[in-house]
Formats: structure tokens, C-alpha cells, sequence
């Protein structure tokens, strides 16, 4: 059923990524900002300001009693997707939720189970598949182009680009995990998105700490608060190999800091029968009878916006189905479990 527009929207947190969320949302034109949840004052005024969002509250519960409010979008640590994402969907809002979704399946289970009883919408905003970069890539894959798809590799490497070193991005206790979370599941849902297969089996995976803890690969992302005398416990580097119950597989890596020669590098390379592609640059390449070709492609969207926020927005107005579905969330969030157990443990990690 459909709903009537302009649906108001309220965001939890004015750190970076909230303020990509404000301006995401304010770029829909059925969509508008009306309340803002940030616990610094002065960092709430700030992005209202920006933005002008009307309402300003230092406690999200204050907003969440509001009748007027529709989706309330979080902005939020890691370690405060679960339990403000549950009070959003008591309160009877439709839910947005930044990656990743959670810090374990059992907390992003949990919060899928709540939506469904209530009703509601949920979606968290896997920012990489809405590119036309991708949204290209999958077009070739679903029209077999490339023939059978059997491996991946994924990856977002960046050579110094740590957060803020000692903001809640480089403590476990806030964040869970370090740039597995924060990019490798980017890379991660890529993939998996590409081939269009969620289910994996296995997962042996390694995370190293190597660079932050010496105060080294700072990047300078984030407006959060530095505590310079909290410790660097969190991964800089890791890589896994992901065996899917089909019987492909993905090769992950992502690095906050590493010594290589580009400054950043991301994407996803697809290994077909037929063909291989690539997402960055967006590259469709295969053996002809006259030789091999690399074709630079043209990119275009097939979806409203590159933009997850108006994506969700007409998911609620009963527009579109939702291009992040929670189901698969979820079985990202058990491969990212899957890749710290296997770390810690030295052994493969089963997935049920």
C-alpha cells in the first residue's frame, strides 16, 4: 500500500556519516528532514544549521514518541546499530540502518525479527550497489554475458586512510571490528551482490593490526571525539577466502593502512566462463576470435538515483522493492563473524 508523501524523516547522529545521510535524504523529493538526534550540542546545531533541519534533540528517545515521523535513519558506532535500531522499530518508524548492520548475526537476527512482526521496513545502506559502476556490472552479469560466474575478488585497500586514531572507529568496544567493518563490507556485499549468491559455507579469514597501533595510517575520517589515551585494538588489514555453498569463491582483503603503491583501491573483479569484469574501472573484457578485448564501458543507472536513502524512501511510499533486502544483510554479517572467529581460532569457520 502506498503512502502519502513527503514522508518526514529523523537521523541519529551528525558525525560524517550522518550528515551523507541528511543530504542523501534531502535529495528525494518526497522525503524531508525534520528532526535530528546528535548527543554534542554543538555538533547538532552545527548540522542543522547545514541543513536545516528544524528539530534538535541530544537524546534520540525524545524523538522517537513523535507521531509525525516515518523513518528514522541511524547514524551511529557500530556497537549502537542493535540497540537503538530496536527502540526505532518499538516506536513504530521504519528503519534505515548504516553498514554494517550490526556487530554479530544474533543482534542483526534479532533486529530482522522485530521488523517483520511490526511490519516495517528495513533496510541498511550499502552505499556500493547503487553506483552506475555496478548497476552496469549487474546488468551484464544477469543478461550472461559473462557466462557462469565462479569467483570474485573483492577488495578496498587504502594505503593510509585510518579513521580519526582514537576516535570509537579504532576501539573494539564501539566499533567490533576495524576496516573489516568499516570497508571490507563494502567490498564484501558487492560481490555477493554481483553474483547474486549469499548463501556461503565456509570462511577462513586473518586480520592483522600492524599500523595503528603505532600511531601510524591515520587518514583523518570523522568528526567524533579523540581519546588519545584509548588503545588501537581493532584490525588495520585483513583478508579472508569465502567458500559459497554453490561452490564459488570470494576473495576478500581490506587494508586502512598498507604499504603499496596507490593511494586507495576498491572494487570487485568477476571471473567468468565466458567473459570478466571489473567494477572500478568499469571494464567488460573476453577472447574474441580476433583477440582479447578490454571494453571500457559506458555506465548508467537502471534505478531511480545513486542514492540508498531514496531508494528506502520509495521503498516506504510502496514504489520499489528494496535494493539492500535485510535477509542478505544478515548473511554478510555472518561471514564478517565468521572472518574475526577464523582469526582468532587459525581455523575455517563453518557457516549454518
Amino acid at each position: 500500500m502506498r503512502r502519502k508523501s513527503p514522508l518526514n524523516v529523523a537521523v541519529v547522529g551528525a558525525g560524517a556519516i550522518g550528515l551523507n545521510h541528511i543530504q542523501s535524504f534531502q535529495a528525494h523529493p518526497s522525503a524531508r528532514v525534520v528532526a535530528l538526534a546528535e548527543t554534542s550540542p554543538e555538533r547538532g546545531r552545527e548540522a542543522a544549521s547545514e541543513f536545516g533541519v528544524p528539530d534538535v534533540y541530544t537524546d534520540y528517545k525524545d524523538l522517537l514518541g513523535r507521531s509525525d515521523i516515518d523513518i528514522v535513519s541511524i547514524a551511529l558506532p557500530n556497537f549502537l546499530h542493535a540497540p537503538v535500531g530496536l527502540d526505532v522499530l518499538r516506536a513504530g518508524k521504519h528503519l534505515m540502518i548504516d553498514k554494517p548492520m550490526a556487530t554479530s548475526a544474533t543482534d542483526a537476527a534479532r533486529i530482522i525479527a522485530l521488523a517483520k512482526r511490526r511490519k516495517l521496513h528495513l533496510m541498511v545502506g550499502q552505499n556500493m550497489r547503487f553506483t552506475p559502476e555496478t548497476q552496469t556490472i549487474k546488468r551484464l552479469v544477469e543478461k550472461g554475458r559473462l557466462g557462469e560466474v565462479y569467483h570474485a575478488k573483492a577488495k578496498w585497500m587504502r594505503r593510509s586512510g585510518i579513521p580519526k586514531i582514537g576516535t570509537w572507529f579504532t576501539q573494539k568496544a564501539l566499533a567490533g571490528g576495524g576496516c573489516t567493518y568499516d570497508i571490507g563490507v563494502h567490498a564484501l556485499d558487492l560481490a555477493l551482490h554481483l553474483m547474486d549468491d549469499f548463501e556461503a559455507a565456509s570462511v577462513s579469514g586473518q586480520t592483522f593490526t600492524k599500523f595503528g597501533n603505532r600511531g601510524l595510517g591515520e587518514g583523518g575520517w570523522g568528526k567524533s571525539e579523540r581519546d588519545p589515551g584509548k588503545a588501537f585494538d581493532v584490525d588495520d588489514m585483513s583478508m579472508a577466502l569465502i567458500k559459497m555453498k554453490s561452490g564459488r569463491t570470494v576473495l576478500l582483503e581490506a587494508t586502512w593502512a598498507v604499504h603499496q603503491p596507490m593511494r586507495d583501491e576498491h572494487g570487485v573483479q568477476l571471473f567468468g566462463t565466458d567473459g570478466g569484469a571489473n567494477t572500478s574501472p568499469a571494464q567488460f573484457y573476453r577472447q574474441t576470435k580476433t583477440g582479447y578485448v578490454v571494453e571500457e564501458l559506458k555506465t548508467s543507472a537502471s534505478i531511480l538515483i545513486d542514492n540508498r536513502m531514496a531508494n528506502f524512501v520509495d521503498v516506504v511510499l510502496g514504489k520499489a522493492e528494496p535494493y539492500v533486502k535485510p535477509e542478505q544483510s544478515l548473511a554478510v554479517q555472518k561471514i564478517l563473524d565468521a572472518i574475526y572467529k577464523s582469526s582468532e581460532t587459525g581455523r575455517e569457520v563453518r557457516i549454518r
